[in-house]
């Protein structure tokens, strides 16, 4: 049986449309005015929302609704609109909506179920490609085994965050954290805990810093992390450090005590460097210069003696 969708309607005109259909139970919610809309939707977010529009005009100017960003970010947008042209449904797919239809008011009070089915079509259409684009977009921004920003993401924030000093200067720092022993625990426990240790180690890198630092997935056994403001250029270094404490001591995944090596490389904005690339590039290198010395004081678990591992869920 196919699921239930919620689907709020904003028009003129409540929908005498079918509930069920062969598409699913439409779940209706009519609003008369964008300004109801606008408070349904800050209420929760349907799955889909539908404007019926009484002309052209009305369904052109709805990119300049207030509430419209908001609205095709949290849910999937049809517009139906009396006689859309070409320029008009692109115009309106560019500004975020997932479909535009034929639809006068008389449609929405048919004599036949087939109207209702084709409406409730287009809605699960809209809602299908709406989930895909949200995949799409959170693979390309987030690294999906840990749910952290990816390079690609830390690097537009790096722009972000050098154009911002410029123009308020501060010192900043990128760190880059390299971790030796997640290609050990594949081999031993397999790929699902070498990505379970990842998830851990993103969680206690996140757990230790303040709201304003970053923490991203550069790479499958490196994370980067920006300190978006410090109060002195030892700081770097300092945090690091702590970080790197923090994560050598062990893990329970799969049931088994596991440890993993650290090295760091810090680079401090803007005494080593002021652009992005620049940045990441010394940090990485320093990371790597280290990555023998990074062994120093990381003595796995029979060095040091049996340690309780944290759970880090």
């Amino acid at each position: 049986m196919a699921a239930s969708i919620s689907v709020l309607h904003v028009g003129s005109a409540a929908p005498a449309l079918a509930s069920d259909t062969d598409f699913g139970r439409c779940i209706w919610r009519h609003c008369d005015t964008l300004e109801q809309a606008q408070a349904a939707i800050a209420e929760a977010a349907p799955e889909a929302i539908l404007f019926s529009c009484d002309s052209d005009a009305q369904a052109e100017a709805l990119p300049h609704w207030s509430c419209w960003t908001q609205a095709v970010l949290g849910s999937a947008v049809v517009v139906g609109t009396p006689t859309p042209n070409r320029e008009l449904m692109v115009r309106l797919l560019r500004a975020g909506a997932q479909d535009v239809l034929p639809l006068s008011r008389q449609a929405l009070h048919p004599g036949g179920v087939d109207d209702g089915d084709q409406i409730a079509r287009s809605l699960c259409m809209a809602i299908e490609r709406k989930r895909q684009e949200q995949e799409l977009r959170r693979a390309w921004s987030i690294d999906l085994a840990t749910g952290l920003p990816n390079r690609v993401q830390l690097m537009e924030l790096l722009h972000q965050l050098c154009a911002l000093r410029e123009r308020e200067p501060a010192p900043m720092a990128l760190l880059v954290l390299r971790i030796e022993g997640l290609a050990t625990t594949e081999a031993r426990l397999g790929v699902a805990a070498s990505q379970a240790l990842r998830r851990k180690l993103a969680v206690r890198l996140r757990s230790v810093l303040r709201a304003s630092d970053v923490v991203s997935a550069l790479a499958p056994d490196a994370f980067g992390v920006v300190l978006t403001r410090l109060d002195t250029p030892a700081d770097g270094e300092r945090v690091a450090a702590k970080l790197a404490q923090g994560l050598r001591e062990p893990f329970m995944v799969s049931g088994q005590t596991t440890v993993v090596t650290v090295s760091t490389g810090v680079a401090l904005y803007p005494e080593h460097g002021r652009q992005p690339d620049e940045l990441l590039k010394l940090a990485l290198g320093a990371a790597a210069a280290r990555r023998g010395l990074g062994r120093q004081g990381f003595a796995d678990r029979r060095e040091r003696g049996q340690v309780a591992a944290a759970n880090d869920d």
